[in-house]
C-alpha cells in the first residue's frame, strides 16, 4: 500500500528542510555541539549554516550561545525542549506517513 503524501503537506517545515533537519538530527543527539563542528557535519558553508541557525532560533528550536574558548570565539547550539519536541513529532509523522 502506498503511503498518503497528502500529510506531507502538514510537516513543520522549519525541520523540513533538509539543512535544517540534519542540523536538528545531530542536536538530538548531543547535548550541544560548536558551530565549526556542526559545519563539518553538515557540509555547508558558514554563512548557509548560520542562515539555518537563525531559522532555528527564531522558531524558537534551537539556542545560540556565543562564547570564547581562552581567546577563541566560540558559538555552541543546542535544541531547546520545544526544538526537541519538534524534531521527535516530526519523525512520528513522517514515520506514520510511511507505515500507511
Amino acid at each position: 500500500m502506498s503511503p498518503d503524501l497528502r500529510g506531507l503537506a502538514d510537516l513543520d517545515r522549519v525541520i523540513h528542510e533538509p539543512a535544517r533537519l540534519v542540523i536538528a538530527t545531530i542536536l538530538s543527539i548531543a547535548e550541544s555541539a560548536d558551530f565549526l563542528y556542526l559545519q563539518r557535519e553538515t557540509g555547508l558553508t558558514k554563512g548557509n549554516l548560520s542562515f539555518h541557525l537563525t531559522k532555528l532560533e527564531e522558531a524558537g528550536y534551537a539556542a545560540i550561545e556565543k562564547t570564547y574558548k581562552g581567546k577563541v570565539p566560540l558559538t555552541l547550539v543546542r535544541l531547546t525542549p520545544t526544538g526537541l519536541k519538534a524534531y521527535k513529532d516530526y519523525r512520528a509523522r513522517v514515520k506514520t506517513l510511511f507505515e500507511k
